[in-house]
Parts: structure tokens; C-alpha cells; sequence
């Protein structure tokens, strides 16, 4: 394992990370001045956790030691592509950013930003069954020498600093706003049983890069002037699929929790719309029902 100095001193310049934290902070903090004009006060631990436990935690890892060292290190790239996938983006989504859009736009920006939330691709998104298909499909190219590609190119780097947390960004807006994603407590409780499912899913990149005995990428030594306490490549591969393996299961746990929470929310709604209807609506509504089943 690399000095603990070497750990807490490396800097690295990411271009991409940096301008999508600015203009990530930038919005952020138009969205509060908004808010605060028309008379919305934001609870201070939600802007916390988006600007520390998003933004700053996002800069830690594409700037500090795991972006320096992911062009060399596979495990340190991992550790930061997982990270950004899976664990920053919902801390980013307790400080729920959609949510202050909608307080801080006027109604016809609201409309607008409604209008691109029910999107059919924001609602193929929004769900439960899409995420571990994405990550099982990204994380699955590890296994391959796309992984050299992905530490090697400062392109293909740079794209990915800024498209996966956007995209763990989406896949977890509808576990923490919620109320943005409507959806049926009869649904819920069908996306609360897929994602274990996901539990599993998640895990078979880092098993396989764990159990692996050959060099997937296909970079079998190290470069000249390698420091002295880089893994053999190997053991860097193992190192990797451990790292995925472990975030990905932990993840998991309270992504269920939120859900729960979510579902009970759900039913409580739909419960309070029940209760509203007079008797007269709870017939007709019945009749309904019984009418499309017999069709």
C-alpha cells in the first residue's frame, strides 16, 4: 500500500472534474439565492451534504491521490469510478438539487423542468431496474482491455470523471427526491424486490476481476520508475475486483432503506386518496376496475 503521506499529499489536475464542480456549485448556489428571494428557506445540513459530501468528496477523488494514480493503478481507478458511481451521487442527492430547482424556478421553468422529468428516457431511467443493468454493463468492461483504454487516454478519462457521476446522479434522483418520481406503492414494492437482485448483479465485475488469474487489460508490467510499493500487476487486478466488489454490496444497504421509506410514503399517499373519495367515487372507481379485468 502506498505511504499514508503519499496518500493525503498527491494533486492531480482533472480539467473535466474541475469545470463540472464549478458549474455543479455555481447552479447550486444560484438555486439557493432564488429559493431565498421567493421566500423558501433550504435546511442547511441538504446544503452541506451537496456541496461536502458531493461536490468536495467528488474533488478528493478525481483530484487527490486515486485520480493521480488511476492512470498506473488499477485499483486506484476503481476505487474512483466506483465511488463517483455509486456512493457520491446519493450523498450529492440528499441535498436534494431537483427539489431546489423546483423552488427557486418561476412556473414556467417549472413546467419546463416537469415536463423534462416525465420524459420517457427520465422515466425509463427512473426506476429500479435500469441501475444494475447500467452498472453490470460498465463495470462488466473492466474485463476487458478497455480498462487500459479508460486509465490511459486523457479523453476517454476525462469523459468518464464527468459522465458516471451524471449518470449515478440520475439513476439515484429517484431514491432521494422521491416525491419528483411518482410512482404506485404496487410498483415500489416490485423495485423494492429487484434490487436485490441488483445485490447480486453489482458484484460479478469485481468477483471476476477478484477470482481472475490472468491480467485482463493485458498490461502485464509496470512502467519505468514505478515506485517501490505498487502491487505486481496481478495482485493490482485482485485489488480492484475486491474494491468493486466490496462498494457495490455496501451500496446497496441503504439504497433498500430509502426505498422502504419510499414505499411506506407511497402508501400513506395512496392511502389519504382513498380515504377523500365519497362512496359514490369508491363504487364507480370499483366498477372500474371490475370492468377491465373482464375485458
Amino acid at each position: 500500500m502506498p505511504p499514508v503521506s503519499t496518500l493525503l499529499t498527491t494533486v492531480t489536475l482533472d480539467p473535466a472534474a474541475l469545470a463540472l464542480a464549478l458549474i455543479a456549485a455555481v447552479l447550486y448556489g444560484v438555486g439557493l439565492r432564488s429559493a431565498s428571494r421567493r421566500g423558501e428557506r433550504w435546511p442547511l445540513w441538504r446544503t452541506l451534504s451537496f456541496y461536502v459530501f458531493g461536490i468536495a468528496a467528488y474533488l478528493v477523488l478525481t483530484c487527490g491521490f486515486t485520480g493521480a494514480y488511476g492512470r498506473e493503478l488499477r485499483w486506484a481507478f476503481t476505487l474512483k469510478l466506483a465511488l463517483v458511481f455509486f456512493v457520491i451521487p446519493p450523498l450529492a442527492g440528499l441535498g436534494r438539487p431537483l427539489s431546489l430547482a423546483r423552488a427557486a424556478l418561476a412556473d414556467r421553468g417549472r413546467e419546463r423542468l416537469d415536463r423534462i422529468m416525465g420524459s420517457r428516457p427520465m422515466r425509463i431511467l427512473g426506476n429500479a431496474f435500469i441501475a444494475p443493468i447500467l452498472g453490470l454493463a460498465f463495470f462488466g468492461t473492466f474485463l476487458t482491455p478497455l480498462l487500459y483504454t479508460y486509465r490511459a487516454d486523457a479523453v476517454v478519462s476525462g469523459i468518464l470523471s464527468v459522465a458516471v457521476p451524471l449518470l449515478g446522479l440520475l439513476l439515484a434522483l429517484p431514491i432521494t427526491e422521491a416525491e419528483g418520481f411518482q410512482r404506485t406503492s404496487s410498483f415500489i414494492m416490485l423495485e423494492f424486490v429487484y434490487v436485490f437482485i441488483e445485490l447480486l448483479a453489482d458484484a460479478v465485475p469485481g468477483i471476476a476481476l477478484r477470482l481472475n488469474d490472468n491480467v485482463l487489460d493485458r498490461v502485464t508490467q509496470w512502467s519505468a520508475g514505478a515506485p517501490s510499493w505498487f502491487p505486481s500487476p496481478i495482485r493490482d487486478q485482485q485489488l480492484a475486483g475486491d474494491l468493486l466488489w466490496f462498494i457495490a454490496e455496501i451500496v446497496d444497504l441503504p439504497l433498500i432503506i430509502l426505498m422502504f421509506v419510499r414505499f411506506s410514503r407511497s402508501d400513506r399517499r395512496e392511502a389519504r386518496s382513498f380515504d377523500e373519495l365519497t362512496d359514490e367515487e369508491m363504487d364507480a372507481l370499483s366498477e372500474a376496475h371490475l370492468r377491465r379485468r373482464g375485458e
